[in-house]
């Protein structure tokens, strides 16, 4: 594994990054949509594909390229509502991905850290109030902001040099933002995407655990 002892500062994705909620997301979209087995493949596939976009987007599509209806205001906040109820009490109760709690513990106050999630803005915030880390971040965003509209605050708020900003996350749309602003990645493999990042050239690591004693102080 290659080593970051001149990362200053690092942005997180939430699910399956910092805690074990990906896959409570996955099963939450199916279940949101079982009325429609005849598509379930097609969603399955298109969320895997876009990890942590947000999950209005996703309604979107599936409106408008699977069932071929508009998707109005009131449907679509009624949809966001019920995708909350499937997953917030799950994902406040889901393990921490090994090794994350101690590295943000061992990076507090040396290093600037931030969280870029397709979580809903006030979603995200009660997460990581609920889990307790809240005041491990500097900042924390959520949807509607994009992730590369926050590695870009960052990158100008705090005038740090992109070779010094790290994007940890597991999706293809947080390995594009670190590609669109140039900042260095990371990703954690949960097993879904390993061939997309053996493409990518991307490093991955499982467990955070064997990163403690690689990162420096």
């Amino acid at each position: 594994m290659m080593r970051f002892d001149d990362v200053r500062a690092v942005v997180f994705d939430l699910d399956g990054v910092i805690l074990e909620s990906a896959e409570i997301k996955t099963v939450a979209f199916l279940e949101l949509f079982g009325g429609y087995p005849e598509f379930r493949e097609r969603i399955l596939e298109y969320h895997l594909g876009h990890l942590g976009v947000s999950r209005y987007d996703k309604f979107e599509w599936i409106y408008r390229e699977l069932l071929k209806k508009p998707l109005d205001g009131v449907e679509r906040e009624r949809l966001g509502q019920e995708f909350s109820g499937l997953v917030l009490g799950k994902v406040m109760g889901c393990p921490f991905v090994p090794g994350v709690r101690e590295l943000l513990e061992r990076w507090r106050g040396s290093k600037l850290m931030f969280v870029a999630s397709g979580t809903p803005q006030g979603e995200l915030d009660v997460i990581l109030e609920g889990r307790g880390i809240a005041g491990c971040f500097e900042g924390a965003w959520g949807s509607p902001t994009k992730k590369e509209e926050v590695v870009r605050r960052v990158l100008g708020v705090y005038g740090l040099a992109r070779d010094g900003v790290l994007f940890v996350g597991d999706g293809s749309s947080d390995w594009e933002a670190a590609q669109a602003t140039g900042v260095r990645f990371l990703a954690r493999a949960t097993g879904e995407l390993n061939g997309y990042w053996e493409r990518m050239g991307a490093e991955t690591i499982d467990d955070f655990r064997l990163m403690i004693g690689d990162f420096g102080e």
